[in-house]
């Protein structure tokens, strides 16, 4: 296991270490993985209770739509120097003062809803957008070096499963929580879990703060912004991030305004969708490793063709268990994409940029997460559910022509110059 700081120094030769990675590692795993889970929980909560908010904020589809939005957007815009920061300082203390910080701003967001204030409300969601994108960079880094070389894929694809799990805990459990202690308590629902999973991540994290690496140059950042494949695998991203983010956001309210399900069976119907990435993420790698012998293209483009046509006709059932085979097909075709896309860019560049890439990738996947829920609550507002879909299809048929373009890793240059 790779250290760094004369923390990890207390047990001394081979044998130490490998002790301790055996001990420590999947500790620190699971803790990640469970703070990472409240905050993705936290932020897709708002989706599983749109009508709720609806009536007693009195906001448009689109404005409710922003609630989930506006975490993703300022992600979109604090990645790349949120990532700069955590090169230069202790990722480690990074994800404690997240986690600081979700608490509270779930607080402020909790105190704005009971007042009927939506400015405060967004206001204090954006700030947790912040809160996220260090939360999901700072695991990344602290889980990569914690690691072995062994067992490294396995650890990483471990967390980034903690993002579905969190949405399908939102999900299925916020009309619960807005039943028993009103909408406005989602806010502050899943701060324990957080809390809980950086109890268990700060031992186990111990010397593993700072990377020792400098922080990428600006020709090394131009080099990435240059590179064609980076905008392919990129543009593969935010449309899968697009429709997995409409999906969550608008699925709920199409089955609760539409087929005419309890908001509470509507949520946990819809929560299957996220909650198969639990496998789609970790299957994803071992789909392309094994079955296509490292080709990366195959997986990405039966990603988008398995999921066009089931998005395209998701309003033409009423039957509940098609309905649910629908979401869990289509949930697990998404994500395919989702957890291959941030191995894939790291391929596509020199290994001296790869973190600056997967930046990237993280900005430009987000930016399709923060429009998505607001777009489409704007055609749902104008047209309806049907219409809606049916654009989200269409950015799925968009998928398949650009998947059928993308480059194996091998295939070309490191950098494009």
């Amino acid at each position: 296991m790779t250290t760094g700081t004369s923390d990890d120094r207390a047990t001394t030769g081979e044998a130490g270490e490998t002790a301790r990675s055996a001990r420590t590692t999947w500790g620190l795993v699971v803790g990640a993985s469970l703070v990472s889970t409240g905050l993705a929980a936290y932020e897709i909560v708002p989706a599983s209770v749109t009508p709720l908010i609806r009536d007693s904020l009195d906001t448009t589809p689109a404005a409710a739509g922003l609630l989930v939005g506006i975490m993703f957007g300022t992600a979109v815009v604090a990645s790349l120097p949120v990532g700069a920061v955590l090169d230069r300082t202790n990722s480690r203390r990074a994800m404690a003062l997240a986690v600081l910080a979700l608490l509270v701003v779930g607080i402020w967001g909790w105190i704005a809803g009971r007042s009927g204030d939506y400015r405060s409300v967004i206001a204090s969601r954006a700030i947790g957008g912040v809160a996220y994108v260090v939360v999901w960079n700072a695991g990344i880094d602290i889980v990569s070096r914690a690691a072995t070389d062994a067992n490294r894929a396995t650890a990483v694809g471990a967390f980034t499963a903690s993002g579905p799990i969190g949405f399908a805990l939102g999900q299925g459990t916020g009309p619960l929580v807005a039943d028993w202690f009103g909408w406005p308590a989602i806010f502050v629902a899943y701060n324990g879990l957080a809390l809980l999973g950086l109890l268990l991540f700060w031992p186990t994290s111990r010397g593993l703060g700072r990377s020792g690496g400098d922080a990428p140059t600006l020709r090394e950042f131009g080099a990435v912004l240059r590179n064609r494949s980076v905008w392919l695998v990129g543009t593969l991203g935010f449309l899968g991030y697009s429709l997995y983010l409409f999906v969550n956001s608008w699925g709920s309210s199409y089955l609760t305004e539409v087929v005419g399900l309890s908001l509470g069976l509507s949520g946990l119907l819809v929560a299957v969708f996220p909650a198969v990435g639990v496998l789609a993420r970790i299957s994803s790698g071992v789909l392309s490793d094994r079955l296509f012998d490292g080709r990366r293209q195959p997986v990405l483009l039966g990603s988008f063709c398995l999921a066009a046509p089931l998005v395209l006709g998701f309003t033409h059932f009423r039957s509940i268990p098609v309905l649910v085979l629908l979401l869990l097909v289509s949930g697990f075709a998404v994500q395919l994409t989702l957890g291959l896309s941030f191995t894939y860019v790291r391929e596509v560049v020199d290994p001296r940029v790869a973190a600056t890439a997967v930046a990237f990738q993280t900005s430009i996947g987000l930016a399709g997460a923060f429009l998505a829920p607001i777009a489409g609550g704007v055609v749902v507002d104008v047209a309806g559910f049907t219409a809606a879909f049916v654009v989200a299809g269409a950015l799925a048929v968009c998928g398949v022509a650009v998947a059928w373009r993308a480059p194996e890793p091998a295939c070309q240059s490191s950098i494009d110059e």
